[in-house]
């Protein structure tokens, strides 16, 4: 539970990140991490598409310069977009200068003031760094954990259904590790959210 809801206690870590922007509204917003990549990115896309969902994209620089047309199509679809570092950082092994560069060279490419931290962790001089040079750091309420190998499709519907509520940031990945979960977990998540009567908003 302290992975896919985080306890509020873990919240603490990171003053003003976004982690469940609007607890008294009946909305979600529905997130992916890891791409743009053209194997996975592309049904996600059709999915957000075919139900009329906007979504918010917190994308890998390298992804993006590997795969531009990919990009393109996320972008030109109007879903927000989020920096997760150029090569997909973690923060134990590089200082916060330097983790702030590579954070920088990703959004040459994005142009975006979101920003999520790969792992969904960072040290608090890393945290500073980012929120000093002007990034919103955007957490979680709900991480479906489909990137996982013990997990599969219902599970991973499983968790949006008892986890999701009013103002719930999900996140799924838009990955290769993920493709077989959300295959089954990803319309039929949207599809009971719609069911229960949430809007599905960008960050």
């Amino acid at each position: 539970m302290l992975i896919e809801q985080p306890a509020r206690l873990m919240r603490y870590l990171y003053p003003r990140a976004l982690w469940r922007p609007t607890p008294t509204e009946r909305a979600v917003y529905l997130t992916f991490d890891d791409g743009p990549i053209p194997e996975v990115t592309p049904f996600v896309l059709d999915v957000l598409g075919h139900y009329g969902v906007p979504a918010t994209f917190f994308m890998v620089g390298e992804n993006c310069a590997k795969h531009p047309d990919v990009f393109e199509t996320v972008r030109s679809a109007g879903h927000r977009l989020g920096n997760h570092t150029y090569n997909h950082w973690g923060t134990t092994r590089h200082s916060a200068l330097a983790y702030l560069r590579n954070v920088q060279k990703a959004n040459e490419i994005l142009h975006t003031d979101l920003f999520r931290p790969p792992h969904g962790l960072m040290w608090h001089h890393h945290y500073m760094a980012i929120k000093h040079a002007g990034y919103r750091v955007v957490m979680w309420d709900v991480v479906t954990r489909d990137y996982s190998s013990k997990l599969n499709g219902q599970d991973v519907l499983r968790n949006v259904r008892h986890l999701a509520r009013p103002g719930s940031i999900i996140t799924f990945h838009d990955s290769l590790k993920s493709f077989d979960k959300i295959l089954y977990a990803l319309p039929r998540s949207i599809e009971w959210l719609l069911h229960e009567g949430y809007e599905f908003r960008r960050l």
